[in-house]
């Protein structure tokens, strides 16, 4: 391939690899690596652009790009996942909608991703159905519902990545989306600035700015998807006025360490994107062995949090069908009389004397003060 053809999101995605022969263009196998492969591509669907696996460690089976991106016989063996974690399928008041906020909603605009991630949400739901119908029919239906809905606020363009839609077809959604008077924000969830960089373009970023607020998140997990293609593409869409936001999933042996997941996160912040979630794995079928801990990710946002920045810092959660639910640590410890008790991130405590509503009144006497700096001190 030449220089030209990589720079081609088009072509990127016409000569994808699906079949193991594709695959040996990039890394070296082993013939139990071919069999791990081979059991699990009957159930599970997996596609790789040229491009990202270029990012592969040809000799190392446990590269975390591939084990992102290559099936493996252990999905095979999960009796615990389920296809729908979040039942999404009951939170659809039409086709392609899925809404468990009053205020916003998921808008599934297509079924196609640059890569078919191993993690992926809607691996079993969505991805593989050769007849999943993301007619402009249906997708007029979607935008009529937020239309008709006052409530609604903010507006996610999921899928399936919506950004492997053509430029014109995104504008089409993005446009008559921005008309809707109600609706302040509209958001893409993306992986292309990861996984397919070459899909940010001039064009579409131009295009892209006509529609503030415009919000993007993406999705990087390691730092070794951090590469000055996938810079070039973020410092593009920031420069077009795009705020960007990185959710990442937590997984076992890719970036369940705090050395991992403290470079990822300062990476991210010198490319212009803010770390923004850190998901617990679902209870996904065919993730069992990408799955760790929940208390794993509150030990890791406990050594993120005053070793990094602030802004470094994501929000550890678990998405659940009643939405997402924070699972971040806990720095209260209590309440000792008027005190509220508090651990600071080294390990201190910290007493706070804990405000109370006073009526104009009301008068705090000089001995209280005193009293309060006193046992603030000594904490």
């Amino acid at each position: 391939m030449d220089k030209k053809q990589q720079k081609d999101w088009k072509w990127q995605l016409k000569n994808r690899i699906t079949t193991i022969g594709q695959l040996e263009d990039f890394i070296n196998l082993s013939p139990p690596e071919k069999e791990r492969i081979g059991a699990a591509s009957g159930r599970f669907e997996w596609a790789i652009t040229p491009y990202y696996a270029g990012l592969m460690d040809p000799d190392n089976p446990d590269c975390p790009i591939r084990k992102q991106a290559l099936a493996d016989v252990e999905e095979l063996h999960d009796n615990l996942g389920v296809p729908d974690p979040l039942d999404e399928g009951k939170h659809q008041p039409v086709e392609l909608i899925i809404q468990v906020y009053p205020d916003r909603v998921a808008f599934c605009v297509g079924n196609r991703c640059a890569v078919y991630c191993r993690h992926c949400l809607r691996k079993e739901t969505m991805f593989g159905e050769e007849d999943a119908d993301f007619s402009q029919e249906k997708i007029q239906r979607g935008i009529e519902y937020v239309r008709e809905n006052n409530d609604i606020r903010d507006v996610l363009l999921t899928g399936g990545d919506p950004l492997l839609m053509s430029d014109e077809r995104i504008e089409n959604v993005v446009c008559q989306l921005h008309e809707i008077p109600h609706v302040e924000v509209i958001r893409i969830g993306s992986r292309t600035p990861c996984t397919l960089p070459q899909r940010i373009t001039d064009e579409l970023c131009e295009m892209l700015k006509k529609y503030h607020p415009l919000y993007l998140n993406t999705q990087f997990n390691h730092p070794r998807e951090i590469t000055p293609e996938s810079e070039r593409a973020c410092a593009m869409l920031a420069e077009a006025g795009i705020p960007l936001g990185n959710q990442s999933v937590l997984m076992a042996g890719i970036n369940d360490s705090v050395e991992v997941m403290k470079k990822l996160c300062r990476e991210l912040m010198r490319i212009r994107v803010r770390p923004y979630y850190l998901y617990q794995c679902q209870i996904l079928s065919g993730t069992r062995h990408l799955r760790t801990p929940i208390e794993r990710g509150r030990e890791i946002i406990e050594q993120l949090q005053g070793y990094t920045s602030g802004l470094a810092v994501p929000k550890y959660v678990l998405d659940t069908p009643y939405g997402k639910i924070p699972l971040s640590p806990n720095y209260v410890v209590g309440r000792e009389g008027d005190d509220f008790v508090l651990k600071s991130w080294d390990g201190k405590v910290w007493r706070e004397p804990n405000p109370v509503e006073l009526s104009h009144e009301d008068t705090v006497e000089e001995p209280q003060l005193k009293a309060c700096r006193q046992r603030c001190s000594t904490g």
